[in-house]
């Protein structure tokens, strides 16, 4: 009996991170399809706004948070242009933790995918530096669609946000007061080492793996080179 629990206890202890990878690596795929179809139509994101953004942070299937159940973040991923002024390629992607607790009558029974494009130098150093409040420690406006995206150049704008419920239409995202934070058990989990998000996006200090390939291939086909 001892020796049947001890082996039982012995896979369970390598099931575990493997779970937690395969969670990690779906997080990935399913952020980076998000992204993809926000860019592949007329009514999502607008390319000239990309191409001048910072950083794009997307959290695939945000869900209503039932009462007791002690799960308060939607889960997604960040990704920035790398270099001193953010006008490098992409960097690979690191985990991010959206705080849905404030977003209330905004989530209903089904999911919702939300992207928030980053405008400027200050609004991604503020949310790479760790936990924000949108709306507080970084300006944040629904983000315009279609024609209305043309006359959106306000610099003292820092993150459009977008949303779209499942089956449902792009439309730009009221996340003021919403909270941001780095997830940094699964950056561990990803890069198989104690990391931040700002060292894995502004230090340099890993590489793309290959589940994170797909998020980065969508924004450098889609955006290559920053646009101000």
């Amino acid at each position: 009996m001892k020796k049947s629990l001890l082996i039982a206890l012995a896979c369970t202890a390598v099931a575990l991170p493997a779970v937690a990878q395969n969670k990690i690596d779906n997080r990935l795929g399913d952020s980076a399809e998000v992204l993809r179809q926000f860019l592949a139509k007329a009514d999502g994101i607008p390319r000239p706004l990309l191409n001048k953004s910072a950083c794009v942070l997307v959290f695939p299937a945000v869900k209503k948070v039932g009462i007791g159940l002690g799960v308060t973040y939607g889960r997604g991923v960040i990704a920035c242009r790398t270099g001193a002024d953010f006008n490098g390629p992409w960097s690979p992607p690191a985990m991010y933790k959206l705080d849905v607790g404030s977003l209330g009558v905004q989530l209903g029974s089904s999911a919702t995918d939300y992207v928030l494009v980053v405008e400027t130098n200050v609004g991604a150093s503020k949310i790479l530096s760790g936990k924000l409040k949108l709306g507080a420690d970084a300006s944040v406006v629904a983000g315009p669609t279609g024609a209305k995206a043309a006359g959106a150049n306000d610099p003292n704008v820092d993150v459009l946000t977008y949303s779209r419920a499942a089956g449902g239409l792009f439309a730009g995202a009221s996340l003021a007061s919403v909270s941001l934070d780095t997830d940094d058990d699964a950056n561990n989990t990803v890069y198989g080492k104690p990391v931040t998000a700002s060292q894995i996006v502004r230090d340099g200090a890993v590489t793309t793996t290959a589940s994170g390939k797909a998020f980065d291939s969508v924004l450098a086909h889609a955006s290559p080179k920053r646009i101000q």
